[in-house]
């Protein structure tokens, strides 16, 4: 998993009609874009987050040429 300040971080539900959790990564805290990473959710929280695999990375804007 890779990701860059501003991209957005999504969490599945677990659970039937749990809905998916999205937070904006505001900080990269590991090496070359790795978790973990701090996250601003929603509701203004932050926290720190080492995402597992019910998590993706939603990048927001191309990095030359990259998606």
């Amino acid at each position: 998993m890779e990701a860059h300040t501003g991209d957005q971080l999504l969490t599945h539900g677990r659970t039937v009609g749990q809905q998916d959790r999205v937070a904006e990564i505001v900080e990269v805290l590991g090496e070359g874009g790795s978790p973990p990473y701090r996250v601003r959710n929603e509701d203004g929280h932050e926290s720190i987050m080492a995402p597992g695999p019910d998590s993706v990375v939603r990048h927001t804007a191309c990095r030359g040429g990259e998606r």
